[in-house]
């Protein structure tokens, strides 16, 4: 028996998904096969639950810090199964709000595992061992990805975690050592640290947070150091020793070699595309590096076959995957006036303490790219909502180009600043110069007024610092 659609969805993340919503939405016949759960890894195992973690951390640290508010809060612990079981929760809640979405627009959901069977044709296998054809003109693929591993550095579950087991502890360790200092390294490394683990982060680059402008890097660095976290650049984990309860790490750092014992590893060395074993060798479709490659519509050159979000390749980011997913759509669609995606317009955000965000070049890239620059900066400690939270570490960084006003950067470390970055990446879309920035409004008493003082200090007229 096979069913024929219009569209069929390999995968149901916030790529998939979205892209599948937006198919009905435009009118066609559309289904998602999701092997696992709806909402895909940053819903169930990324994203979500992690923010949760995190904001757990966040009144954690609150409470600790009671009596500068003026408050008093004694015997201050916590549960970890407790813990655990919030962030399990907000994820399930949100994996049945996506099939209350798909029912709402009529995309139908097939669970089970699919491969492509041929031109226009899949084999998805559902749990209960039986196989079916699906028949679709277009099959879009958005398989995602997982965590990387290497020969010398794989997970166990028990001793050395990927970002899955990291967020379900079934108790607490008392440390930690972290391989890799991108977001979900340095996420992970924040929240134990800030629950009392010791914790040590292994980078191989010769800074943590290696894409983020050098300042903002460089910030952030000494604000985990001041935390207690130890940190390791130009390093790298070269052997894992597993003994009873702990690992004994042996770290290279610019040829010294250390040995450092903990209770549990955490893997944060990147992520690899889930390309194997869905058939793509049978209809040609062509992968570098682990990834699918594609044109800027989604289009794998291969006719009826799409590819998006992480299994694509870099920006391995959720909001990147979902605008892949209309954008494909769209152009399925025959939807007019439609524009491929500007990647150097995604923002980036890392959830930890302080927050760190930033769209466009850093600083580095912008002189590499021969641009004459002006660049602004504003600290928190010259904002009077930042004082009044409690919250007056951080600054916010504008790069412009001098010779037309484009704003060609942005980057910020401190209290909610990842909600504070699409400011900016609006500014961008719109193409925006430094004058419509200036004579914008901002609302007073706000942290976004860092912003306006951002821009006005790359031009000399600062106002409040």
């Amino acid at each position: 028996m096979s069913d024929t659609y219009d569209l069929v969805v390999v995968g149901g993340g916030p790529g998939g998904y979205v892209a599948a919503i937006r198919a009905s939405q435009l009118g066609l016949k559309v289904a998602c096969v999701e092997r696992e759960h709806l909402g895909g890894i940053c819903l169930n195992w990324g994203c979500i639950p992690t923010k949760a973690l995190l904001r757990t951390a966040e009144v954690y640290h609150l409470m600790k810090h009671a009596k500068d508010f003026g408050l008093k809060a004694d015997g201050i612990g916590f549960d970890i199964e407790a813990i655990v079981k919030r962030s399990r929760g907000i994820a399930n809640q949100l994996s049945s709000g996506i099939k209350h979405l798909f029912k709402k627009n009529k995309v139908a959901h097939i669970e089970g595992e699919a491969a492509i069977a041929g031109k226009g044709s899949l084999s998805v296998k559902g749990k209960d061992g039986k196989t079916t054809t699906v028949s679709a003109k277009n099959i879009m693929i958005a398989t995602g990805a997982r965590a990387r591993e290497l020969p010398h550095l794989k997970a166990d579950g028990e001793l050395v975690w990927t970002y899955k087991h990291a967020m379900t502890p079934k108790t607490m360790p008392k440390s930690l050592l972290v391989i890799g200092s991108g977001a979900i390294g340095i996420e992970f490394a924040s929240f134990y640290r800030e629950m009392g683990a010791e914790v040590t982060v292994v980078e191989m680059m010769d800074r943590v947070l290696p894409v983020e402008d050098h300042e903002v890097s460089a910030f952030a660095a000494q604000s985990f150091k001041k935390q207690g976290m130890k940190l390791m650049t130009s390093a790298s984990v070269t052997e894992l020793k597993k003994g009873k309860d702990s690992v004994t790490c042996v770290v290279d750092e610019k040829g010294k070699k250390t040995e450092i014992t903990v209770d549990r590893v955490i893997l944060a060395i990147g992520i690899a595309g889930n390309t194997e074993g869905i058939g793509l060798e049978k209809v040609g479709i062509k992968t570098d590096r682990g990834h699918i490659v594609t044109d800027e519509w989604g289009f794998t050159g291969v006719e009826g076959f799409w590819a998006i979000g992480d299994v694509t390749g870099a920006p391995w980011l959720a909001h990147k995957a979902s605008h892949e997913g209309v954008i494909a759509v769209e152009k399925i669609a025959g939807v007019k006036g439609l524009h491929p995606m500007d990647k150097s317009n995604i923002p980036g955000c890392t959830y930890c303490r302080p927050q760190v965000a930033s769209v466009g070049l850093t600083e580095e890239k912008a002189k590499a790219a021969g641009y004459e620059l002006k660049i602004g900066k504003f600290p928190f400690i010259g904002n009077g909502k930042a004082i009044a939270l409690g919250e007056a570490d951080g600054f916010i960084k504008t790069i412009f180009d001098a010779k037309t006003g484009e704003l060609l950067g942005a980057h910020m470390v401190g209290a909610e600043v990842t909600e504070l970055i699409q400011g900016y990446v609006v500014a961008r879309t719109l193409e925006t110069t430094e004058a419509e920035l200036m004579h914008t409004v901002f609302p007073h008493p706000t942290l976004s007024e860092m912003m306006h003082e951002s821009v006005l200090d790359a031009y000399g007229r600062a106002l409040h610092f």
